[in-house]
Protein backbone atom coordinates (compact mmCIF):
# COMPACT_ATOMS: atom_id res chain seq x y z
CA UNK A 1 0.00 0.00 0.00
CA UNK A 2 1.35 3.47 -0.99
CA UNK A 3 2.31 6.45 1.76
CA UNK A 4 1.12 9.34 0.84
CA UNK A 5 2.26 12.78 1.61
CA UNK A 6 0.75 15.84 0.48
CA UNK A 7 2.14 19.30 1.11
CA UNK A 8 -0.16 21.95 0.25
CA UNK A 9 -4.09 22.08 1.51
CA UNK A 10 -5.61 25.19 0.14
CA UNK A 11 -8.69 25.77 -1.93
CA UNK A 12 -7.67 22.87 -4.31
CA UNK A 13 -5.60 20.69 -2.04
CA UNK A 14 -7.34 20.17 1.04
CA UNK A 15 -10.23 18.49 -0.45
CA UNK A 16 -8.08 16.53 -2.94
CA UNK A 17 -6.57 15.14 0.26
CA UNK A 18 -9.51 14.10 1.84
CA UNK A 19 -10.66 12.62 -0.98
CA UNK A 20 -7.03 10.35 -0.92
CA UNK A 21 -8.08 9.43 2.91
CA UNK A 22 -11.36 8.49 1.74
CA UNK A 23 -9.65 6.03 -1.25
CA UNK A 24 -7.69 4.19 2.02
CA UNK A 25 -4.61 6.10 1.58
CA UNK A 26 -2.73 6.62 4.71
CA UNK A 27 -1.68 10.44 4.40
CA UNK A 28 0.95 12.33 5.74
CA UNK A 29 0.24 15.90 5.68
CA UNK A 30 2.20 19.73 6.25
CA UNK A 31 1.07 23.25 5.96
CA UNK A 32 1.22 26.06 7.07
CA UNK A 33 -2.40 26.85 7.51
CA UNK A 34 -2.77 25.30 11.01
CA UNK A 35 -6.88 25.22 10.66
CA UNK A 36 -6.51 23.14 7.23
CA UNK A 37 -3.98 20.38 9.02
CA UNK A 38 -6.57 20.18 11.86
CA UNK A 39 -9.36 19.62 9.61
CA UNK A 40 -7.30 16.77 7.69
CA UNK A 41 -5.90 15.05 10.69
CA UNK A 42 -9.53 14.80 11.75
CA UNK A 43 -10.64 13.04 8.91
CA UNK A 44 -7.78 10.14 9.74
CA UNK A 45 -4.18 11.95 8.28
CA UNK A 46 -1.05 11.93 9.96
CA UNK A 47 0.86 15.42 10.21
CA UNK A 48 4.58 16.12 9.45
CA UNK A 49 6.56 19.72 10.53
CA UNK A 50 8.41 19.96 7.41
CA UNK A 51 8.19 18.98 3.53
CA UNK A 52 11.27 16.58 4.94
CA UNK A 53 9.51 15.02 7.11
CA UNK A 54 6.82 13.98 4.87
CA UNK A 55 9.07 12.75 2.32
CA UNK A 56 10.66 10.67 4.47
CA UNK A 57 7.09 9.20 6.30
CA UNK A 58 5.83 8.55 2.14
CA UNK A 59 6.05 6.70 -1.33
CA UNK A 60 4.49 9.42 -2.82
CA UNK A 61 4.62 13.16 -2.39
CA UNK A 62 1.87 15.24 -3.68
CA UNK A 63 2.52 19.02 -3.67
CA UNK A 64 -0.23 21.67 -4.39
CA UNK A 65 1.70 24.98 -4.26
CA UNK A 66 1.02 28.57 -5.23
CA UNK A 67 3.52 29.29 -7.69
CA UNK A 68 7.28 28.22 -9.18
CA UNK A 69 8.70 29.42 -6.56
CA UNK A 70 7.34 27.94 -3.53
CA UNK A 71 7.61 24.53 -5.02
CA UNK A 72 11.27 24.80 -6.02
CA UNK A 73 11.75 25.85 -2.14
CA UNK A 74 9.58 22.78 -0.98
CA UNK A 75 11.64 20.83 -3.10
CA UNK A 76 14.78 21.99 -3.11
CA UNK A 77 15.73 23.60 -0.09
CA UNK A 78 17.49 21.72 3.10
CA UNK A 79 14.09 20.96 4.94
CA UNK A 80 12.22 20.15 1.75
CA UNK A 81 11.47 16.89 -0.20
CA UNK A 82 14.37 16.15 -1.60
CA UNK A 83 16.28 16.25 1.74
CA UNK A 84 14.09 13.66 3.13
CA UNK A 85 12.70 11.04 0.36
CA UNK A 86 13.38 7.84 -0.05
CA UNK A 87 15.25 6.43 -3.45
CA UNK A 88 12.38 5.37 -5.38
CA UNK A 89 9.47 7.57 -4.54
CA UNK A 90 7.87 9.59 -6.49
CA UNK A 91 6.75 13.49 -6.02
CA UNK A 92 3.83 14.40 -7.95
CA UNK A 93 3.46 17.88 -8.29
CA UNK A 94 0.04 19.17 -9.06
CA UNK A 95 0.50 23.09 -8.53
CA UNK A 96 0.28 25.28 -11.79
CA UNK A 97 4.27 26.14 -12.65
CA UNK A 98 5.94 27.04 -15.74
CA UNK A 99 7.34 24.22 -17.90
CA UNK A 100 10.69 25.49 -17.26
CA UNK A 101 10.66 25.12 -13.64
CA UNK A 102 8.66 21.59 -13.90
CA UNK A 103 11.34 20.07 -16.06
CA UNK A 104 14.44 21.59 -14.09
CA UNK A 105 12.82 19.72 -11.01
CA UNK A 106 12.26 16.31 -12.85
CA UNK A 107 16.14 16.82 -13.69
CA UNK A 108 17.19 17.29 -10.12
CA UNK A 109 15.33 14.99 -8.69
CA UNK A 110 16.42 12.37 -11.30
CA UNK A 111 19.52 12.65 -10.01
CA UNK A 112 18.24 12.21 -6.36
CA UNK A 113 17.31 8.36 -7.60
CA UNK A 114 13.50 10.01 -6.90
CA UNK A 115 10.84 10.29 -9.85
CA UNK A 116 8.55 13.56 -10.60
CA UNK A 117 5.61 14.15 -12.44
CA UNK A 118 4.05 17.36 -13.24
CA UNK A 119 0.26 16.83 -12.77
CA UNK A 120 -1.73 19.89 -12.77
CA UNK A 121 -5.69 19.50 -12.70
CA UNK A 122 -8.74 21.54 -14.28
CA UNK A 123 -11.97 21.59 -12.66
CA UNK A 124 -11.96 24.27 -9.60
CA UNK A 125 -13.23 24.02 -6.20
CA UNK A 126 -16.06 21.81 -6.97
CA UNK A 127 -14.55 19.33 -8.97
CA UNK A 128 -11.82 18.72 -6.14
CA UNK A 129 -14.60 18.60 -3.59
CA UNK A 130 -16.17 15.41 -5.65
CA UNK A 131 -13.32 13.99 -6.62
CA UNK A 132 -14.02 14.23 -10.89
CA UNK A 133 -10.43 16.82 -11.62
CA UNK A 134 -9.35 16.52 -14.50
CA UNK A 135 -5.56 16.03 -14.26
CA UNK A 136 -2.82 16.29 -17.49
CA UNK A 137 0.52 14.43 -16.57
CA UNK A 138 3.54 15.04 -17.62
CA UNK A 139 6.53 12.50 -16.87
CA UNK A 140 8.10 8.95 -17.43
CA UNK A 141 4.78 6.22 -18.37
CA UNK A 142 6.69 3.63 -15.84
CA UNK A 143 6.41 6.12 -13.35
CA UNK A 144 2.78 7.59 -13.91
CA UNK A 145 1.78 3.53 -14.34
CA UNK A 146 3.38 3.39 -10.38
CA UNK A 147 1.01 6.39 -9.10
CA UNK A 148 -2.05 6.06 -11.26
CA UNK A 149 -4.16 4.58 -8.23
CA UNK A 150 -3.11 7.87 -5.96
CA UNK A 151 -4.13 10.19 -9.06
CA UNK A 152 -7.40 8.63 -9.68
CA UNK A 153 -8.34 9.19 -5.88
CA UNK A 154 -8.53 12.79 -6.67
CA UNK A 155 -9.57 12.84 -10.35
CA UNK A 156 -11.70 11.22 -13.31
CA UNK A 157 -9.85 12.10 -16.25
CA UNK A 158 -6.32 11.49 -15.93
CA UNK A 159 -4.18 11.33 -19.16
CA UNK A 160 -0.79 11.07 -19.62
CA UNK A 161 0.53 13.92 -22.13
CA UNK A 162 3.46 13.45 -22.69
CA UNK A 163 7.17 13.65 -20.99
CA UNK A 164 7.98 16.21 -18.26
CA UNK A 165 6.83 19.47 -18.46
CA UNK A 166 3.85 17.90 -20.78
CA UNK A 167 1.72 18.59 -18.13
CA UNK A 168 2.05 22.15 -16.99
CA UNK A 169 1.93 23.16 -20.58
CA UNK A 170 -1.59 20.95 -21.37
CA UNK A 171 -2.55 23.34 -17.77
CA UNK A 172 -1.73 26.48 -19.31
CA UNK A 173 -3.66 25.90 -22.45
CA UNK A 174 -6.49 25.19 -20.42
CA UNK A 175 -6.28 28.43 -18.66
CA UNK A 176 -6.14 30.08 -21.84
CA UNK A 177 -9.00 28.66 -22.83
CA UNK A 178 -11.12 28.72 -19.28
CA UNK A 179 -10.51 32.52 -18.80
CA UNK A 180 -10.95 33.49 -22.29
CA UNK A 181 -14.46 31.59 -22.09
CA UNK A 182 -15.19 34.21 -18.88
CA UNK A 183 -14.38 37.31 -20.75
CA UNK A 184 -16.13 36.54 -24.08
CA UNK A 185 -19.28 35.30 -21.33
CA UNK A 186 -18.90 38.49 -19.90
CA UNK A 187 -19.02 41.07 -22.49
CA UNK A 188 -22.37 38.87 -23.48
CA UNK A 189 -23.78 39.26 -20.49
CA UNK A 190 -23.15 42.74 -20.20
CA UNK A 191 -24.12 43.76 -23.23
CA UNK A 192 -27.30 41.96 -22.62
CA UNK A 193 -27.60 43.86 -19.07
CA UNK A 194 -27.54 46.69 -20.52
CA UNK A 195 -30.11 45.99 -23.28
CA UNK A 196 -32.41 45.00 -20.39
CA UNK A 197 -32.76 41.17 -21.32
CA UNK A 198 -33.88 38.96 -18.57
CA UNK A 199 -30.16 37.09 -17.99
CA UNK A 200 -31.24 34.01 -16.81
CA UNK A 201 -33.87 33.21 -19.44
CA UNK A 202 -30.76 34.56 -22.21
CA UNK A 203 -28.75 32.10 -20.41
CA UNK A 204 -31.27 29.15 -20.56
CA UNK A 205 -31.94 30.16 -23.91
CA UNK A 206 -28.35 30.09 -25.42
CA UNK A 207 -26.82 27.24 -22.90
CA UNK A 208 -27.78 24.02 -24.89
CA UNK A 209 -26.35 25.77 -28.19
CA UNK A 210 -23.38 26.27 -29.78
CA UNK A 211 -22.13 28.79 -26.63
CA UNK A 212 -23.03 26.64 -24.45
CA UNK A 213 -19.94 25.34 -21.88
CA UNK A 214 -18.90 23.78 -18.69
CA UNK A 215 -17.68 27.80 -18.02
CA UNK A 216 -21.49 29.65 -19.10
CA UNK A 217 -22.63 27.10 -16.66
CA UNK A 218 -20.18 27.04 -13.64
CA UNK A 219 -20.22 30.72 -13.76
CA UNK A 220 -23.78 32.71 -14.67
CA UNK A 221 -25.31 31.02 -11.38
CA UNK A 222 -22.44 32.33 -9.53
CA UNK A 223 -22.51 35.84 -11.34
CA UNK A 224 -26.44 36.29 -11.00
CA UNK A 225 -26.30 35.42 -7.60
CA UNK A 226 -23.45 37.97 -7.11
CA UNK A 227 -21.10 35.43 -5.69
CA UNK A 228 -17.07 36.18 -5.86
CA UNK A 229 -15.78 33.83 -3.41
CA UNK A 230 -12.90 32.24 -4.48
CA UNK A 231 -13.03 28.47 -6.38
CA UNK A 232 -10.27 30.01 -9.21
CA UNK A 233 -8.88 33.53 -7.72
CA UNK A 234 -7.65 36.06 -9.69
CA UNK A 235 -4.40 35.72 -8.00
CA UNK A 236 -3.77 32.54 -8.89
CA UNK A 237 -5.36 32.97 -12.76
CA UNK A 238 -3.41 35.86 -13.45
CA UNK A 239 -0.23 33.63 -12.45
CA UNK A 240 -1.03 31.14 -14.72
CA UNK A 241 -1.59 33.80 -17.62
CA UNK A 242 1.69 35.36 -17.16
CA UNK A 243 3.31 32.42 -17.27
CA UNK A 244 1.47 31.97 -20.33
CA UNK A 245 2.59 35.03 -21.94
CA UNK A 246 5.44 34.12 -20.58
CA UNK A 247 6.36 30.59 -22.25
CA UNK A 248 4.67 31.97 -25.66
CA UNK A 249 7.36 34.84 -26.11
CA UNK A 250 10.05 32.35 -25.62
CA UNK A 251 8.85 29.91 -28.22
CA UNK A 252 7.87 32.61 -30.77
CA UNK A 253 3.83 32.45 -29.96
CA UNK A 254 2.23 35.52 -30.04
CA UNK A 255 -1.31 35.65 -27.88
CA UNK A 256 -3.27 38.74 -28.42
CA UNK A 257 -6.20 37.94 -26.75
CA UNK A 258 -3.98 36.36 -23.87
CA UNK A 259 -2.23 39.46 -23.04
CA UNK A 260 -5.64 41.37 -23.28
CA UNK A 261 -6.76 38.95 -20.64
CA UNK A 262 -3.38 39.88 -18.36
CA UNK A 263 -4.51 43.41 -18.40
CA UNK A 264 -8.00 42.81 -17.62
CA UNK A 265 -6.50 40.70 -14.21
CA UNK A 266 -3.91 43.92 -13.29
CA UNK A 267 -7.03 46.35 -13.54
CA UNK A 268 -9.23 43.90 -11.39
CA UNK A 269 -6.09 43.36 -8.76
CA UNK A 270 -5.82 47.39 -8.74
CA UNK A 271 -9.21 47.12 -8.26
CA UNK A 272 -8.64 44.86 -4.90
CA UNK A 273 -10.39 42.48 -6.15
CA UNK A 274 -7.38 39.79 -6.67
CA UNK A 275 -8.70 37.35 -3.77
CA UNK A 276 -11.88 36.75 -5.71
CA UNK A 277 -13.09 34.40 -8.21
CA UNK A 278 -11.93 34.90 -11.54
CA UNK A 279 -15.65 34.81 -12.26
CA UNK A 280 -15.07 39.01 -11.68
CA UNK A 281 -13.80 39.10 -15.10
CA UNK A 282 -17.65 40.62 -15.49
CA UNK A 283 -16.98 43.08 -13.06
CA UNK A 284 -14.29 45.01 -15.26
CA UNK A 285 -16.92 44.93 -18.25
CA UNK A 286 -19.45 45.79 -15.28
CA UNK A 287 -17.13 49.07 -14.58
CA UNK A 288 -16.47 50.12 -18.78
CA UNK A 289 -20.46 50.22 -19.01
CA UNK A 290 -21.64 51.02 -15.86
CA UNK A 291 -24.03 47.98 -15.46
CA UNK A 292 -24.87 45.30 -13.04
CA UNK A 293 -25.47 41.82 -14.42
CA UNK A 294 -27.95 40.50 -12.07
CA UNK A 295 -31.12 38.42 -12.06
CA UNK A 296 -34.17 40.14 -12.97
Amino acid sequence: EQRVGFIGLGIMGKPMALNLIRAGFSLTVNDLNQEAVNQVVEAGAAVANSAKEVAANSDVIITMLPASKHVQDVVLSENGILAGAKTGSVIIDMSSITPEVSRELAATAAKNGIGMLDAPVSGGEPKAIDGTLAIMVGGKEDIFESVKPVLYGMGKDVILVGDNGCGVTAKLANQIIVNLNIAAMSEALVLAAKAGIDIEKMYQAIRSGLAGSAVLDAKVPLILDRNFVAGGSIAINMKDITNVMDTAHEIGVPLPLSSQLLEIFHALKVDGKINDDHGSIVRYYEKLANVEVKRA
